[in-house]
């Protein structure tokens, strides 16, 4: 039996090519320690190329390194995503480097976001709160579908607050902005079902462990009020791994409501 040498090495050629761009690609909007780091390990072990996305450069690829060294290709994105006009030309940078986002994760957690009682809300401190919680993720949504509409597949999936889904008292502000948003995926997810695309809503009513909010809750010594309840990344990570690709509901509340 002879062997074709010449032929061999196409192949070859044209198989790595295709495990290239068949790999799939997770974006991170919002690449924090906590909840960032589990979503990138937990893709990653599945064979997803990351692409991180958050305002400063320097922790990024500190990430970038970190997940190197388990083997997890990635790549840093800094952006500001309460700059709207430049998540277009952001979502095009990744699918340059990436060639495609299949996955999208909506997940910021800004260190200034504040609740704020309804009675003293105002149009200006909504506004403040608007372009991180609702306009960015709709932003995002809309820069992502058309590659994922053009696949056939893909998931956008934003990470939210319970107080867009329960009304408490004295946690207005971000609640009605983050309803807004929750609203908006809702519907989306309804509209792309019949087009092989996925769109969910993660609402999380708990602390999340091991990340820059319970740093900042507790860094100056203060006690975490015992009432809270405090989650794992890796656990919520699951939960979004779930999500996109089991696609059999299109929102998780975590930690589950329980019944009246």
């Amino acid at each position: 039996m002879t062997v074709n040498l010449n032929h061999l090495v196409i192949e070859t050629y044209h198989l790595k090519e295709y495990q290239m761009t068949a790999k799939k690609t997770l974006a991170i909007f919002g690449a924090g320690s906590g909840l960032g780091t589990s979503l990138a390990k937990r893709f990653g072990r599945e064979g997803y190329r990351i692409a991180l996305v958050a305002r400063r450069a320097e922790p990024l690829e500190a990430f970038v390194a970190e997940l190197a060294r388990a083997d997890i290709e990635a790549a840093a994105f800094p952006a500001d995503l309460t700059k709207i006009d430049g998540i277009p030309a952001l979502v095009r940078s990744i699918e340059e480097r990436f060639s495609s986002v299949d996955v999208a994760v909506y997940a910021p957690a800004p260190s200034d976001a504040n609740f704020v009682p309804a009675v003293e809300l105002d149009a200006a401190k909504l506004q403040a709160m608007a372009s991180i919680f609702m306009l960015s993720p709709i932003e995002v949504s809309h820069a992502v579908l058309p590659g994922m509409l053009a696949r056939g597949d893909g998931a956008m999936i934003v990470v939210g607050g319970l107080a867009g889904v329960v009304a408490i008292p004295g946690m207005s502000g971000v609640g009605p902005v983050m309803a807004a948003a929750r609203n908006y995926v809702l519907t989306l997810n309804a509209e792309l079902v019949p087009k092989g695309v996925y769109a969910g809503t993660v609402s999380i009513g708990a602390v999340i462990d091991r990340s820059t909010g319970l740093r900042a809750m507790t860094g100056s010594g203060a006690k975490l009020d015992p009432r809270l309840p405090v989650l794992d990344p890796d656990d919520i990570a699951e939960e979004i791994w779930s999500l996109a690709t089991k696609r059999d509901r299109p929102e998780s509340i975590l930690p589950p409501l329980q019944p009246a």
